[in-house]
């Protein structure tokens, strides 16, 4: 399924979009997609059984602001140099654990809503990143089969990052990634069973129409399953907790001199394989 959230900021709704593309209204069935959802099999049996009715109300998108499509985010989880072909072109060596970092969940926005270039930013970066989504409380697991097995969904990411904030300014790398709206998030919430294979998922990003970003998770160091077993020995995941399992080289940061870091008026285009595509408009804060 693709389960969405429509309407103003902070009044969403939820939606699901269907196998012909129409967007239903899902608010009949339950009270919001969020963690409690995905953690209840008799819920989502009942979201299911009404999407394969063909019963629910269709929406008018014309207009139609889609948000975030998980509310009442837990955690956000980032795993930093995941892409053998990133670590390459920032000069790092592959890391031989997880890098861990976090960005808080307000720094969550829509996928198509506006992205704040922080005040005496000089080098906002991008990067698309695929979203794990967890649906089961996770703790301790063993092996990276029981990894993917605590997975409810996937989405888009776009990990927006500051890198004089977050390398040059001293301490964790907490000041480039959590500036307000740097974590686009959406447009769906595509469940596990329509996710083949999460190792096989081309990742693109265009800034301004030119395309910077052309990779696959296939190139991840720590693949999906993996990153949630390691992520649950240093701490619980509970259901609708996220990870951002790391972008793909194509980072401005990698380019020569000058770095074409974002500035406002800048448009970012990003789309993963099966789960959507964003595009924001950047504008000073």
């Amino acid at each position: 399924m693709k389960l969405l959230r429509v309407g103003t900021p902070g009044a969403e709704r939820p939606a699901l979009l269907d196998s012909e593309g129409v967007l239903r209204d899902l608010s009949g069935v339950v009270p919001d997609v969020d963690g409690a959802l995905l953690a209840d099999d008799v819920a989502l049996g009942r979201v299911r059984a009404a999407a394969e009715s063909g019963e629910l109300p269709a929406l008018d998108a014309t207009g139609l602001r889609i948000g975030p499509p998980l509310a009442r985010i837990g955690k956000i989880v980032c795993i930093g140099l995941n892409y053998h072909d990133h670590a390459r072109e920032t000069g790092a060596e592959p890391p031989a654990e997880p890098v861990v970092f976090f960005k808080a969940a307000d720094t969550v926005v829509g996928p198509y809503d506006t992205v704040l270039v922080p005040r005496r930013s000089v080098k906002t970066d991008w990067e698309v990143e695929l979203a794990v989504v967890i649906g089961r409380t996770a703790r301790y697991l063993e092996s990276a089969q029981d990894g993917l097995a605590h997975v409810a969904g996937y989405a888009v990411a776009h990990d927006v990052s500051e890198r004089e904030f977050q390398i040059e300014r001293g301490g964790t790398w907490d000041k480039g990634k959590n500036c307000e709206t740097f974590n686009p998030l959406g447009p769906w919430l595509v469940t596990a069973d329509e996710v083949a294979d999460p190792q096989n998922l081309s990742l693109k990003l265009w800034v301004n129409g030119e395309l910077k970003q052309d990779g696959t998770t296939a190139e991840q160091i720590f693949p999906v399953g993996e990153v949630v077993r390691y992520v649950s020995q240093f701490m619980t995941l509970y259901p609708g907790d996220v990870i951002n399992t790391g972008t793909p080289a194509g980072v401005a940061m990698g380019e020569p001199e000058p770095k074409p870091y974002l500035r406002a008026g800048d448009v970012v285009e990003l789309e993963i394989e099966g789960l959507g595509r964003q595009r924001q408009s950047f504008k000073d804060a």
